[in-house]
Order: structure tokens, then C-alpha cells, then sequence
């Protein structure tokens, strides 16, 4: 039996066979195309959020910045402020000092004139000033004058005794029956008790004066003077600076006198005035 082979009919299949293989090839290289696209597309977009991250970054450092140096110039204002209130109240603080010095000082004014102390309501320093510092320096200033007032104005006694003589009309010891004016106030005491001065001034006579006997005079402002009489020894000396307190001289009978015992007199523009209302403070 015998195979008869046909060449006509093996050529289509190899035609075939190659189709195929194309056809195959062709799919490939789409697909790999395809992968490229989404690759390239997915690697432009990431590199386009990655820049836009950055640029968001760096806006926000930029607000950071802005907000850092707004914080710092409201801590820097908050700093200057609160140090010029701090300066404020330390010179209401200074000012209250100064003023309970002052009071202190007019007390002590009063003690050495033997009169009792005013009594001033303390100011506590540790207190926040409840207004402006200009308030403090006025009645700083106010203090000052009060201060020097009181130095150079006669108040209290020249020596802590009784009186034996008053101001105006009395008695004369040295003609009985017949009367006089008495220009001053006397006090009593002993030989050598101290006299002190009743004010801060300048002594404008120091030595014998009539019936005075050993007598000091001290001019005061407000064209005030005081003389102090009868003086058994003198402390001071014409044209001596004395400061209110001070040991002038000491208890005596010169002059005319019956024993001894101080005269204080006060005049003013010259005419002798009542002692008595300089003997305490009035404000």
C-alpha cells in the first residue's frame, strides 16, 4: 500500500504558523508600551506631588517664620513694657520712701521741740502705686517745703519747765504795786539747764543786752527771730548757722532778773508776738 504526499496542502499551515507568531509579538510589545505609559505617567505624576510638597513646605516655613517673629515682637513689646512699668513703680517706690523719711523727720523735729509726735498713716512701698508718679513727686515736693517750714519755724519750748511769766501785761517785781508789759514768756529753772533753740536760723547777737543780761538772738525766715534771756553762759556766736534742737546756752540770772530763769521771746517784723501760739503745731 502505498502514501501519496500533497504539497499544495502543508503550505497554508506554515502560513498560519506564522501569523500566529506576529500576532503574538505584536501583542507583546502593546502590552510592554502600555506598562511604559503607566510607568511614565505614575513617575510624572509622583515627581509632580513631590514638587508640589515642596513648595507647600516651604510656604509653610514661610508662615512659621512670620508667626516666630510676630511672637518675638509681642514678647520684646511685653518685655519693654513691662520694664517701663517696673520703672514707674520704682520711682513711686522711691518717692514713698523719700516721703516717710520726711515724715520721720518732722517727728523728729517735734521731739526735739518737746511736743508730741504727729501721727502720719504708713505707706506701705511694697504697694502697687494706685496712680500716676507725678502725684508721688508733687507731694514729694510738697513734703520738702513742709519739711523746711517747720525747721526754720520756732515751735515747741527752748527748755521743758513750768512757766512763772506770761505775755502781756503783768506785775512789775521790780516796782510793787505797778504794772508792765512783758514781751515774752519765762520758764523756770535752775543755773546751767540747757536752752535750746526752737528753730533752725542764723544768730544775729550773741552777748549783753540790758536788762536782758546774756542774751542770744536768731533771725528765722519770715523775718521771725527769737531771743532767749538771762542766760548764765552763751554756746554760740554772731553770725553761727544753728539748727533747731541745738544747745544755745544755759539757764541764768543775768540781766534784770530776780532768779534764775529763762525769757523766750519771739518777734516778727520786728514786734514782739504771744509765744504761746508757736508753742504747739498747727497745720
Amino acid at each position: 500500500m502505498g502514501f501519496l504526499f500533497n504539497r499544495n496542502e502543508a503550505q497554508p499551515r506554515i502560513v498560519q504558523v506564522k501569523a500566529k507568531h506576529v500576532n503574538s509579538l505584536k501583542f507583546t510589545v502593546a502590552a510592554v508600551l502600555i506598562v511604559v505609559m503607566v510607568l511614565m505617567t505614575a513617575i510624572i505624576r509622583l515627581s509632580t506631588q513631590t514638587e508640589q510638597q515642596r513648595h507647600e513646605n516651604s510656604r509653610l516655613q514661610s508662615q512659621i517664620a512670620t508667626l516666630q517673629g510676630e511672637i518675638d515682637k509681642t514678647e520684646q513689646n511685653a518685655l519693654l513694657e513691662t520694664a517701663q512699668k517696673d520703672g514707674q513703680r520704682s520711682k513711686a517706690v522711691s518717692y514713698l520712701a523719700d516721703i516717710q523719711s520726711k515724715l520721720k523727720r518732722i517727728n523728729e523735729y517735734m521731739s526735739k521741740r518737746g511736743l508730741r509726735n504727729i501721727s502720719f498713716r504708713k505707706l506701705n512701698i511694697d504697694e502697687k502705686p494706685k496712680s500716676e508718679t507725678k502725684l508721688y513727686a508733687d507731694f514729694n515736693n510738697y513734703l520738702d517745703r513742709l519739711v523746711t517750714t517747720i525747721a526754720y519755724t520756732p515751735m515747741g519750748y527752748p527748755r521743758l519747765s513750768s512757766f512763772t511769766s506770761f505775755f502781756g501785761s503783768r506785775g512789775n517785781p521790780f516796782d510793787f504795786g505797778g504794772s508792765e508789759f512783758h514781751p515774752g514768756i519765762d520758764f523756770s529753772g535752775h543755773k546751767g539747764d540747757p536752752v535750746k533753740c526752737t528753730a533752725s536760723g542764723r544768730v544775729i547777737f550773741a552777748g549783753r543786752a540790758g536788762g536782758y543780761g546774756n542774751c542770744v538772738k536768731i533771725r528765722h525766715n519770715n523775718n521771725i527771730e527769737t531771743w532767749y534771756g538771762h542766760l548764765s553762759k552763751i554756746n554760740v556766736k554772731e553770725g553761727q548757722r544753728v539748727d533747731v534742737g541745738q544747745l544755745i546756752g544755759k539757764v541764768g540770772s543775768t540781766g534784770r532778773s530776780t532768779g534764775p530763769h529763762l525769757h523766750y521771746e519771739i518777734r516778727k517784723n520786728g514786734q514782739p508776738v504771744n509765744p504761746k501760739q508757736y508753742l504747739s503745731l498747727n497745720l
